[in-house]
């Protein structure tokens, strides 16, 4: 942030009341801002580190402003912010698409089995799939220093699915609200406040003594990118339809993934408490991603609009938890 003053800047802004601030803004500030903003786009789309750091830090601060109660004071509706938000939205948008194969979105078949097919086939044929992260290092050398950096990066999805799925759901009608409903109240322990899911999460973060603050200061970039797309594609009506291809294959590859999870936890002899999400979602996501793919998925299909869209969202997903995946891989040297 020190080679991009304007994250802090911005940052600084976020607890003032939205009136209050844009009254103190004038026409010559927010352009500087914007200047500034689209400056910190710009050398990210380069490949700096730090400005790709920078941007996706203070989107999710943004986005923090819609996605918790605040404590004091918001800038939540602040006109100002909302244009920094935009540019940091459609800069990660176009980032995220540059990353697509050419002509894959185009390669998806009509029907609409088959296009579920050929979701599930891409998925399996992409790097992402089965990742050594979890096969190997996870299950069989991580230690829990390292289970405990895992979870502090798995936050930024894992820790509120829940409300992703209640921003999802918005506009939605039929068996598609029915099922993202269904989900929704699986996550929230169907009524048991012992068992929502995003209790039961938060126990891993006790077993580690895990403060908010540590978390968001140990987030990487890539890290705080998954939880950005999550959130850029459920908040948004007309981001449906990705929303609806990023969620099913986050829950398609999850059981999977958190096996390894389970077998590192109970190598190690953590507390069984800190296990307990891992292991419900091991058999409650596979049963979610199959509903979610039946009566999602597949009656969206009917439209070639809401195919491409779904593609996109998908491939939005495997490729930004390849990257994410890829640079938690330990150096050999190291392990």
């Amino acid at each position: 942030m020190d080679a991009y003053p304007v994250v802090a800047e911005v940052s600084s802004f976020l607890g003032t009341p939205a009136d209050e601030l844009d009254a103190s803004l004038g026409a010559e500030k927010r352009a500087a801002l914007r200047t500034a903003v689209g400056e910190l786009n710009a050398k990210a789309a380069t490949g700096d580190p730090a400005a790709f750091y920078g941007q996706q830090l203070l989107l999710s601060r943004l986005y923090g402003l819609s996605m918790q109660l605040p404590e004091g004071p918001s800038a939540e509706g602040s006109l100002a912010l909302q244009e920094v938000l935009r540019l940091l939205e459609q800069a990660t948008m176009a980032a995220e698409d540059a990353m697509l194969e050419p002509g894959i979105l185009d390669a998806a078949p009509a029907e609409p089995a088959a296009f579920l097919s050929w979701l599930k086939k891409s998925a399996r044929a992409h790097r992402v799939y089965k990742h050594p992260y979890y096969r190997e290092f996870i299950r069989d050398r991580a230690t829990a220093d390292d289970l405990r950096n895992y979870v502090i990066q798995e936050s930024v999805v894992d820790g509120r699915f829940d409300d992703l799925l209640a921003l999802m759901q918005v506009g939605t009608g039929g068996a598609a609200k029915l099922e993202i409903a269904g989900n929704f109240w699986d996550e929230m322990g169907n009524g048991e406040p012992a068992e929502v899911h995003t209790h039961l999460f938060n126990q891993i973060f006790r077993v580690f003594d895990i403060s908010a603050e540590e978390m968001e200061r140990s987030l990487t970039a890539n890290a705080l990118l998954s939880g950005n797309l999550a959130v850029l594609l459920c908040r948004y009506r007309h981001l449906y339809a990705e929303a609806v291809g990023f969620l099913g294959m986050t829950e398609w590859l999850a059981p999977d993934r958190f096996v390894q999870v389970v077998h590192a936890w109970e190598r190690l002899g953590l507390p069984d408490v800190g296990i307990v999400y891992h292991k419900l979602h091991i058999t409650i996501d596979s049963r979610h991603a199959a509903g979610w793919f039946h009566n999602v998925v597949v009656p969206a299909a009917e439209s070639e609009r809401m195919r491409r869209a779904i593609a996109r969202g998908t491939l939005w997903r495997l490729n930004s938890s390849a990257r994410y995946l890829d640079e938690r891989m330990p150096d050999p040297a190291v392990h």
